[in-house]
């Protein structure tokens, strides 16, 4: 396996997982966000969109970075563009809450598994 392999693959096992408001998810109950880590290719695509998003975070784009980021338990993206304006309707701390935790302020499923 090459080297690259290699690293998209531990990438894949560090995946984590969020759990957001109980209004999000279906009947009142959380939904479960997950994420892979943040690549340096997304932060770039992020900055180009966001100049100095890592130093001056808008919650733009934290919008932004939640769409790219977002992933069902089956690994299908839970956003698009068009999902933009209801998550810009969200209360600010639950937006900066869940980016937080997707720059990794939480444990892999693993670690999380663990506890």
């Amino acid at each position: 396996m090459s080297l690259g392999k290699q690293i998209a693959e531990r990438r894949n096992k560090q995946r984590r997982v969020i759990e957001t408001p109980s209004h999000w998810g279906e009947d009142d109950a959380p939904l479960f966000i997950y994420c892979t880590p943040i690549t340096a290719g997304e932060i770039n695509k992020i900055q180009r969109k966001h100049k100095n998003f890592l130093n001056e975070m808008t919650v733009d784009g934290m919008v932004d970075l939640i769409i790219m980021k977002a992933e069902s338990e089956g690994g299908n993206r839970l956003f698009t563009l068009e999902d933009k304006v209801y998550l810009m309707a969200e209360d600010a701390p639950v937006i900066a809450d869940i980016a937080g935790k997707m720059f990794g302020e939480h444990d892999s499923i693993e670690e999380a598994e663990k506890n």
